[in-house]
């Protein structure tokens, strides 16, 4: 009998096909599961519309597959987006923003084209932090304007982390099969590892940022999140251009095939319950037949990654890139605000709705003149380039082809375009997951996906959040 709490994909697969549940159905008990812990007071808060076409879009693929016709390895299956990647269909693409809050796009983002074409249903659009956390310095991990305060389903006190935090959350809380996030910095492992789902932010480059509300051209990336890693391999596959099967032989991957580096504690503080934890986990994993090749690589730059260059790459790209996509009637049809300016002068036209946290960043970025063509910008781009070789240059003379790290690494990984992913593999003393962090060398994801998998069968260690509703 179907359980929809904690199904993977291919448990949906068997239950349709054996017809145990059709996807009409499947896609009406998410909504009907959103409706009755995600929505109104008390609810997390992690879904901010459900696709009105949902349902009929499931209907056809029941009926497709009546008749023998399975589109791909998503055929059926309902995902979550985060609300800055645009859909051409009845749902609204803001970024969790008032300003863009009528905002219906007239085309899908290349991501969501690509799941609609291995099949997916589009459930819905997901809560996130208000243009993905890059609009005030202040804004708290997961709130937005149009969308409100999202919860960690685990301890309400807890923050959920951002700004991929709807995506993560409803995954966790299972609203959906799986979601796809987006990261600048952190922003899906961030999320995933305080909501104890598995994120994975692929290499700079190999998935098209095209559709979804920008920060940076150079460091945005969409990845998936799901309840374990051979969803989120699935749904990485389907989201590339010509298609990927990140998942076959997945189940063979062992921790023998793995060489870690472990990366060293840095500036922002002890956590000796982490600490407990990883140094378990490294422990399992040797027994595992996991080969520790050095348990103290210093990091590659001298001060956090964000502030020594993320933060400079991001505050030169982001206005151009904002007033591009803003330029797009095929993303923007249906917004009166054109540009970063615009969305500005709207929200200190309404400030008691719009501006919670201020709008610190904005005014930064609007106030930086030929912002691409500064030294801070070249400076940071000259850094990132050096933090790659440094980071290429820790693979190849030490000799690993993991590294592993805790939560304060998360910021080199995704600045330096490598990817990187984290799983659920224990709980703190007040209920809250902790993710266990790896990276793997650029354009990699087969290693770091086949890493994730041999960790996850050796320290795993998902729990359903508490019962709600």
């Amino acid at each position: 009998m179907f359980t929809l709490e904690e199904a993977t994909i291919a448990d949906m697969r068997e239950a349709t096909a054996a017809g145990e549940i059709s996807h009409a159905e499947l896609a009406l008990e998410y909504i009907e599961r959103i409706a009755r812990i995600d929505s109104g007071e008390g609810g997390l808060n992690s879904v901010l519309e459900i696709n009105p076409e949902a349902l009929a879009t499931a209907g056809l693929r029941d009926e497709e597959r009546a008749k023998g016709l399975c589109r791909g390895a998503l055929h059926g299956i309902p995902i979550l987006l985060k609300d800055n990647i645009c859909t051409g269909d009845k749902t609204r693409t803001s970024a969790g923003s008032l300003a863009l809050s009528e905002n219906f796009a007239r085309r899908d983002a290349d991501v969501a084209r690509r799941l609609r074409a291995s099949g997916a249903v589009i459930l819905g659009k997901a809560n996130m932090t208000e243009f993905a956390n890059f609009m005030s310095e202040g804004m708290a991990n997961g709130y937005s304007s149009r969308g409100g305060q999202v919860v960690n389903p685990y301890e309400a006190k807890t923050d959920p982390s951002g700004s991929s935090t709807g995506s993560a959350v409803a995954v966790a809380a299972n609203l959906c099969a799986a979601s796809v996030g987006t990261e600048t910095h952190g922003s899906i492992n961030a999320p995933a590892c305080a909501n104890g789902v598995v994120g994975i932010k692929p290499s700079a480059g190999l998935l098209s940022g095209r559709g979804i509300i920008p920060i940076s051209c150079t460091l945005d990336t969409p990845g998936p999140m799901a309840r374990t890693v051979t969803d989120a391999a699935i749904l990485l596959g389907a989201c590339m251009k010509k298609g990927a099967d990140y998942a076959r032989g997945l189940e063979s991957s062992s921790c023998a095939d793995l060489r870690l580096g472990v990366l060293a504690k840095e500036g922002d503080g002890d956590d000796e319950e982490f600490s407990a934890a990883l140094a378990l986990a490294l422990r399992e994993m040797q027994k595992s037949g996991a080969i520790i090749v050095d348990e103290n690589i210093p990091g590659v730059t001298p001060e956090h990654p964000w502030h020594y260059i993320g933060s400079a790459i991001a505050h030169g790209e982001f206005r151009r890139c904002m007033d591009h996509f803003l330029s797009q009637d095929d993303f923007c049809a249906g917004t009166q605000v054109k540009s970063l300016a615009e969305i500005a002068r709207f929200n200190e036209e309404r400030a008691d709705l719009c501006l919670k946290y201020g709008q610190s960043v904005f005014l930064e970025c609007l106030g930086e003149r030929d912002a691409l063509t500064g030294e801070r910008y070249a400076q940071a781009l000259r850094r990132r380039e050096k933090a790659i070789r440094d980071l290429d240059t820790i693979f190849e003379a030490r000799g690993v082809n993991i590294l592993v790290g805790a939560a304060q690494h998360m910021g080199i990984a995704p600045i330096a375009g490598f990817p990187s992913g984290t799983l659920p593999f224990g709980q703190r003393t007040n209920g809250a997951p902790m993710g266990l962090y790896l990276i793997a060398r650029r354009f990699r994801e087969a290693e770091l996906v086949r890493a994730m998998r041999a960790a996850e069968k050796v320290v795993g260690k998902r729990r359903e959040p508490p019962a709600r509703g």
